[in-house]
Formats: C-alpha cells, sequence, structure tokens
C-alpha cells in the first residue's frame, strides 16, 4: 500500500470524514494531494484577509440585534475553521510528521467539523430571525431579548464543544507505523463516541435544512405579497413608471438580497451532506461497492468538503449586503461615503434585516 496515500487519509471526530479507503482501493491521487492542498492554500490566505476585516468591523459594532449577534458567532467560527486549513494542507500533501497528522486527528479535524455545525445552526437562526423580521418588520428587541440570545450562543458552542471533546480525549492510542488512519488511534470507547456524533450531527444539519426551507418558503410569500402590494399602489398612483421604477428596482435587489443566506446555505452545506449518504455506505457496506466507485464516492465527498470549506470566504458576503451596521463601519474606516455601493445593496436598508423590501408592507393604498 501506498504511504501517500494512507498518510493522506483521516477519521474524522465528526461525520462524513471516514476518509479511509478500503487497502485494495488505495493509489495516489493528484486530487487529494496536489489539487486541493493548492485550492485550500488560497482559501486560507484569501479566507484569512477576510475574516480579518470581519474581525477588525464587527467588533467595534454593539450588538443591538439577534442578527448581529448571530453574525459574530459565525465570524468566530470562520476565522477558527480558517487556521485549520494549513494543517489541511500539509496532511493532504504528504509533507505533514507523524506528531502532526495526529495533531490533525486529535483537534484539527475535530475543530474544523466543530465550526461547520456551529455555522450551520447560527445559519438555521439567522433564517428564523429574518423570516420574523419579514412577517413582523415592525416589532422591536430589547436588552431582556438581547440577553437571552447571547446565552442562546454561549449554550451552543458549549454543547458542541462537549459533543467532541470525548473524540479529542478518546483519540489517543500511539501510531504503530508511519502509515495509519485516525481510526487507528481511537479506542473502542472513541468509536462509538465517534458514532454517536454521527448521529447527532445528522440531527443538526437535517434539522437546520428544514428550517431553512420552511422559513424562507415565508418569507419568499410574504416578499411576493409586498411586492403586489407595491405595484398596485404604484400603478394606482398619478405618476407615471419612470418615477416609480427607480424604487422598484432597488426593493427588488434588496430582496434578493435576503436569498444570500439561503444560497451560502446550499452551496456549502447541502451537496457534502447528500455526498456523504453514498459515500458512508461505501465505507460500511465494501462489498456492494466497485473499488473505482468508492474512489469516486471518496473524491466526490472531498470536492463537496472543500465547498463547505468555501463557506468561511462567502459568509463576508452576507455580512457586507444584510448588515448596515458593518457596511458602515466598513465605510468610515476606509473614508468613503456611506452610498459608495448602493448600486450593489440597493437603496440603502434602514435596518440590519438585509429585508429592505419589508419596508414595502407598510405601503398600504
Amino acid at each position: 500500500m501506498s504511504n501517500n496515500m494512507q498518510g493522506n487519509t483521516t477519521y474524522s471526530p465528526f461525520p462524513g470524514n471516514h476518509s479511509h479507503t478500503n487497502n485494495t482501493c488505495s493509489r495516489d491521487n493528484i486530487l487529494k494531494t496536489v489539487v486541493f492542498p493548492v485550492l485550500y492554500s488560497c482559501l486560507f490566505l484569501v479566507g484569512l484577509s477576510l475574516n480579518a476585516v470581519a474581525v477588525w468591523v464587527f467588533f467595534r459594532i454593539p450588538s443591538k440585534s439577534h442578527f448581529i449577534i448571530y453574525l459574530k458567532n459565525i465570524v468566530v467560527a470562520d476565522v477558527i475553521m480558517t487556521f485549520t486549513f494549513p494543517f489541511k494542507v500539509l496532511s493532504g500533501s504528504n509533507m505533514a510528521s507523524t506528531g502532526l497528522r495526529v495533531f490533525v486527528c486529535r483537534v484539527s479535524s475535530v475543530l474544523f467539523y466543530l465550526t461547520m455545525y456551529i455555522s450551520i445552526i447560527f445559519f438555521g437562526l439567522i433564517s428564523i430571525d429574518r423570516c420574523r423580521k419579514t412577517l413582523k418588520p415592525f416589532r422591536g428587541t430589547n436588552a431582556a431579548r438581547l440577553a437571552r440570545r447571547k446565552l442562546l450562543s454561549g449554550a451552543i458552542w458549549t454543547f458542541l464543544l462537549l459533543l467532541c471533546l470525548p473524540n479529542v480525549i478518546l483519540t489517543r492510542k500511539p501510531p504503530k507505523s508511519s502509515s495509519f488512519k485516525c481510526s487507528d488511534l481511537k479506542t473502542e470507547a472513541g468509536l462509538y463516541s465517534h458514532e454517536v456524533v454521527n448521529h447527532v450531527c445528522q440531527v443538526i444539519f437535517w434539522g437546520n435544512l428544514v428550517t431553512v426551507i420552511i422559513c424562507y418558503t415565508l418569507i419568499t410569500k410574504e416578499l411576493y405579497r409586498s411586492y403586489s402590494r407595491t405595484k398596485a399602489h404604484s400603478s394606482g398612483g398619478t405618476k407615471s413608471g419612470a418615477s416609480t421604477r427607480k424604487p422598484q428596482q432597488g426593493n427588488r435587489k434588496m430582496s434578493a438580497n435576503v436569498f444570500l443566506v439561503l444560497a451560502v446555505f446550499f452551496v456549502c452545506f447541502v451537496p457534502f451532506h447528500f455526498a456523504r449518504v453514498p459515500y458512508t455506505m461505501s465505507q460500511t457496506q465494501r462489498g456492494l461497492f466497485v473499488c473505482e466507485l468508492k474512489l469516486f464516492l471518496f473524491q466526490l465527498k472531498e470536492s463537496t468538503l472543500f465547498l463547505s470549506s468555501l463557506n468561511s470566504l462567502l459568509d463576508p458576503l452576507i455580512y457586507f449586503f444584510l448588515c448596515k451596521s458593518f457596511r458602515t463601519t466598513l465605510f468610515k474606516t476606509l473614508q468613503l461615503p456611506p452610498g459608495s455601493c448602493s448600486r450593489l445593496t440597493g437603496r440603502g436598508s434602514d435596518t440590519d434585516t438585509g429585508s429592505t423590501a419589508l419596508r414595502d408592507s407598510a405601503v398600504r393604498a
């Protein structure tokens, strides 16, 4: 068996990363050893820059809304995930020592998947918040609600940290050779803990997927009704289309911005979790899959895992387009006028909702 292939593989403490392959199917893989290390290196450099700016801006913004609290948590998760990429590069390109690969098994991979599921949960919470703002745009917040959201955020981090801690503690067997899988380092209790975490993380993803779909279905219906009311109001006025076309175009553009959360969620997280299902079957029911199919599913899983990593790069789009406080602070820092990016963001939202077409719901004939 090639040491290269075996040296690349890890058995993740979170679901979807049972990357060990059958011995008979092991072979050098340029996608794994060259392409992905290069992609993750680029992702690290760009992601580190963008998230450094996001951290610098966000922690100058007071947590005055649920939305900002959730975004700050995602920023922290993205920064942690970004710092796991160099270890992924070294391990994947066979440049890591045995000790470093043990560290990847025990710590780096755990943090990568921890931050992924942190982001998934907060995407679900953001979707609920967007839905609430859409259906009840004039409902405010208060200090008590903000305090509860902060406590909820702390509870989420604590829960997932405790969930993954056994995978760190119970991955303690010394490697018997330089060619090892992360599963070789786990005790029996560690393997059992891994299966438990598998099931919990499946519940987290599928539960949040259902939440996101329901929330954005309701948002779509409300925005359509709002657009219909605005169109009826405009057509019933005395002024003709030229005077109303520009505001309507801005509102439609801002309405589209709301769906950035949905787009990022589906691009980054959905492909990986759908690809994981046949991949896991290929690992647990090996007799049903030929070698070539196993390798294809492995490569598919790794490709969709990279899409999940893109989350750390795409989240800054959400901060910029949906959070007015973020834009305002950024523009002040760069000494740019607030309207510099009005063509991209619409006609300037009044709140940090991203759903500025919500104002249309107040327009009634």
